[in-house]
């Protein structure tokens, strides 16, 4: 064996017993130690262990869950009709060919159809649209699941997936016609809660943590996305009796604070970053 080679050995032992114990610790604290810092399930116990991201109908991965509601669906769909959103109809022939048309013709169509996602292996029990601009090409929406009959407050709680479709397109995974998402997909969950408090149906707000903080997340058809990873619950108001009151803030604990300080000044160098 040569000088050289016999200086590489050496060298390369060393290099792999400073390397492997460092990627050890990044492991575990990237994928063990903080996420089980950052959960929290405090205002919501029953939630703990449940998917936070829902399906397409051929099982991959899709949009992850970001905003949750306590209430009936009578309070639901009270209260999204308050704020300006429609219900979106139910997909069919008859909706197929009009949102096709509202597309191609640049025609309004505020009550579109959504594509199915699936939460627990089943179609959303609910879907709101808010329109932007003249045809369904553009529009913010959410799809909802009931996923627990009571909950703390003693009221049914949904978990929803929220996201503004920005064009038509084709899906990368599947080449199926599709909308393509918006990657900041916490402005649409920030949308849903100022339109719901500005039309006072909301009582209180408070965070329970959903897949974790994402930079890098596809969904199921194949659209980057990003998020703080953190689901927010709205609890709504009761029969529609619209308050005039700020919504009451639950407090998340310190360190998902601090997560969500650091995660936000992050985000802001990225928005800033892509201009």
């Amino acid at each position: 064996m040569s000088l050289h080679a016999r200086s590489v050995v050496p060298r390369t032992k060393l290099l792999l017993r400073i390397l492997l114990p460092v990627l050890l610790c990044y492991l575990l604290l990237a994928y063990l130690l903080l996420p089980l810092l950052w959960r929290h399930y405090e205002h919501q116990k029953k939630l703990d262990g449940l998917p936070m991201v829902t399906t397409t109908a051929q099982g991959i991965p899709g949009d992850p869950i970001n905003v949750g509601m306590v209430g009936s669906s009578k309070d639901i769909l009270c209260a999204m009709r308050e704020a300006g959103w429609y219900a979106a109809d139910p997909v069919t022939w008859k909706s197929s060919i009009e949102i096709s048309g509202s597309v191609l013709l640049d025609q309004p169509y505020p009550r579109a159809p959504v594509s199915p996602l699936f939460y627990a292996g089943r179609s959303e029990d609910l879907a709101f649209e808010k329109p932007v601009g003249k045809s369904a090409d553009q529009r913010h929406h959410v799809r909802l699941w009931m996923v627990l009959k009571e909950g703390e407050e003693g009221r049914p709680v949904w978990l929803g997936a929220a996201t503004f479709d920005r064009s038509v397109g084709l899906s990368r995974y599947t080449g199926a016609i599709t909308h393509h998402i918006a990657p900041d997909i916490d402005l649409d969950r920030d949308l849903i809660e100022t339109s719901l408090q500005a039309a006072g149906m909301i009582k209180a707000r408070y965070q329970v943590m959903g897949i974790g903080p994402t930079l890098l997340g596809r969904n199921g058809g194949g659209d980057s996305y990003f998020t703080d990873g953190e689901v927010w619950m709205l609890r709504l108001v009761e029969d529609c009796k619209r308050t005039t009151a700020l919504p009451v803030i639950l407090p998340s604990p310190p360190v998902v604070q601090f997560k969500n300080m650091i995660w936000n000044n992050i985000v802001d160098l990225y928005r800033n970053g892509s201009k």
